[in-house]
């Protein structure tokens, strides 16, 4: 068996908004595995952090949205290329009419409608965010 090579509590959030979906691009790839491209917006769980609380902390950083209450959609669990082990916390959200603030660590911010997503190459990790969304969306 591998050593253990440690683990990651991620928490991401699918917000949805007149079917369309918002992806976040951050300045510092470094914090985020080196990746450039697309993401959900996410964030690394805090030592004791509760996921639920971690959702709406990374929505208030990154998007400046606080009255959003996003609903666990699925959790995924899985070993990364470095050996270290992965539990990634889903949720998602509806959020109408609110206005977004992009957050410090927010390079950039779109909504892409559901059937106009980005090219899976300009999604980070392989396209990762894309099979999350099919998940949600079957």
């Amino acid at each position: 068996m591998d050593e253990e090579k440690g683990y990651s509590l991620i928490a991401d959030v699918a917000l949805f908004k007149d079917r369309s979906v918002l992806f976040v691009k951050y300045k510092d790839s470094d914090a985020y595995d080196g990746q450039t491209g697309w993401f959900l917006p996410d964030a690394s769980i805090k030592y004791l952090e509760h996921p639920d609380k971690a959702a709406n902390r990374l929505l208030h950083e990154q998007v400046g949205l606080d009255k959003v209450s996003p609903k666990l959609d699925h959790i995924e669990s899985f070993r990364g290329n470095d050996a270290s082990w992965h539990l990634s916390f889903h949720y998602r959200s509806e959020i109408g009419k609110l206005d977004l603030t992009p957050g410090e660590d927010v390079a950039e911010a779109k909504w892409f409608p559901l059937d106009a997503l980005p090219a899976k190459d300009k999604v980070a990790h392989h396209g990762w965010a894309l099979t999350t969304l099919r998940k949600m969306l079957t």
